[in-house]
């Protein structure tokens, strides 16, 4: 970073976590009282603040990596203000911790825009800039830094492992990623994604030195193959990537501090008798496949300022035309994967205040056909996706999209908070778009932003049993 894009970013900093204050300040005077998962959050906080450590609530699905960092954060603070009363540890207090983790994540993702996309013959530093602050107000996390939800840390910490595994610290990418499964156990599948991207640059190695013996064209790892034999390929060299000695080795030492995790993850899932800490009838995990299928569809909605133009769509129609048969294949499967593997949680239509619930009453639930109709749209989506990632090794694409069924598909219940780590991944990883297009992102995300806080704010309702406040959220 040189001296004048240093001080450009550092007054966006300011401006941000400024703005970030009055919203702030906005949403605790509307909602003092903790709202909606709140209720289960801010009181175990409190009583880690008073040093309770024994008691749990075990309607807690998460473990308390929150909790934690909100005291080591909060009684520092406390002591040095000589501050007393029902101020310490409050729900406006407490919140305010997610600002802290809002600024953050701006700053990670100005590095990691930083180190995947680094300095060009153009000057690209006003791009990188209003990249990392786009991103930073993308709305579904953006809203949750206002309330006392594990959302803005969990992505803090994962964002933090994943640029540690970039700059080759591997054992402090480990140890953040373990902090970052504190905060949501299914981090453990973006701890594996820095891991795998390490193996899918030793396989990317071994797969060009192969490969430059026999031609001198471009390496074909930098390219997905669409075909059968191409697949074949891929297949035949990794098992012969796995099943050599010297490879092996290789990967063990590069991921041994990420093995160490997955290790203690499993002894966790073993002590626990389960991923999810309480609550455990209310979230289970199922083969619920149509969860890639929402994730791409919202991941378009989020990027098209960036993503889409009409040359890629006629790329697609072209595509579509060259390869009929891939392209049947995959909607037939598409067509069975909706068919036979929808589920829907119950929490989903009974509880009208979040965004899922209108999206599933008012469309999916309208006609049992309806589900079957977008799916061009997913296929669209999907091709959309995987376009945009053209760029980056084949091997590190296939890591990748693993890491999203994982993170995706096992997920019974359709919350859009599930999908901004995967989300940032995809997006930070694109090719850095032009400064028209990243300001029509910021223009997308801002005009999100003030219709969410607003909505919240100053449309509430009341259920008829009962005389609570009730605010729309996503």
């Amino acid at each position: 970073m040189d001296k004048f894009e240093g001080y450009i970013f550092t007054a966006l900093c300011s401006t941000n976590f400024l703005v970030s204050c009055l919203l702030f300040s906005k949403v605790t005077r509307e909602q003092r009282e903790p709202y909606m998962d709140e209720v289960f959050h801010v009181p175990q906080a409190q009583k880690y603040c008073h040093g309770k450590f024994n008691q749990w609530d075990p309607m807690i699905t998460t473990l308390p990596g929150l909790y934690l960092v909100s005291v080591g954060i909060i009684k520092p603070v406390v002591r040095l203000a000589n501050m007393s009363g029902d101020v310490v540890c409050s729900t406006a207090m407490l919140r305010f911790i997610n600002l802290l983790f809002n600024c953050g994540n701006l700053y990670l993702l100005y590095r990691l825009i930083c180190r995947l996309h680094p300095k060009e013959k153009t000057r690209t530093a006003a791009r990188r800039i209003l990249s990392a602050l786009s991103l930073s107000t993308f709305p579904v996390l953006y809203f949750f830094n206002f309330l006392y939800y594990t959302d803005a840390g969990s992505t803090f910490f994962i964002l933090f492992t994943y640029l540690m595994t970039l700059h080759g610290c591997r054992k402090a990418s480990a140890l953040l990623g373990a902090c970052g499964v504190l905060f949501r156990q299914t981090n453990v599948v973006w701890v594996a994604f820095c891991a795998g991207t390490l193996v899918a640059g030793q396989m990317d190695d071994a797969w060009r030195v192969a490969h430059s013996k026999k031609t001198d064209d471009k390496p074909a790892a930098f390219q997905v193959p669409l075909s059968l034999s191409g697949a074949k390929r891929v297949v035949l060299f990794t098992l012969e990537f796995f099943t050599s000695a010297g490879h092996v080795k290789a990967v063990l030492l590069v991921t041994w501090p990420y093995a160490l995790v997955a290790t203690g993850f499993v002894a966790f899932v073993w002590q626990n008798g389960g991923v999810v800490v309480g609550d455990r009838a209310n979230h289970e995990a199922c083969l619920n496949f149509p969860q890639l299928f929402y994730f791409l569809s919202f991941s378009l909605f989020f990027s098209l300022p960036v993503s889409l133009c009409r040359h890629r769509v006629r790329r697609f129609l072209q595509a579509v035309k060259k390869q009929p048969v891939l392209f049947l294949a995959a909607t037939v499967v598409s067509v069975l994967l909706v068919w036979k593997f929808t589920a829907v949680h119950k929490y989903l239509l009974a509880d009208n205040r979040h965004v899922t619930f209108y999206v599933w009453k008012r469309f999916f639930q309208r006609h049992e056909v309806l589900r079957f109709l977008l799916i061009p749209a997913y296929i669209f989506a999907g091709w959309n996706f995987l376009d945009s990632l053209k760029s980056r090794s084949l091997f590190w694409s296939l890591a990748f999209l693993a890491c999203l069924l994982a993170a995706t598909v096992p997920q019974k219940l359709l919350e859009f908070r599930y999908f901004i780590v995967p989300y940032l991944m995809y997006r930070v990883h694109m090719p850095l778009p032009s400064l028209p297009r990243l300001a029509l992102e910021f223009v997308l995300y801002t005009a999100v932003n003030v219709a969410t806080v607003y909505v919240f704010v100053a449309k509430t309702f009341r259920w008829p049993d009962n005389a609570a406040t009730q605010r729309f959220m996503w």
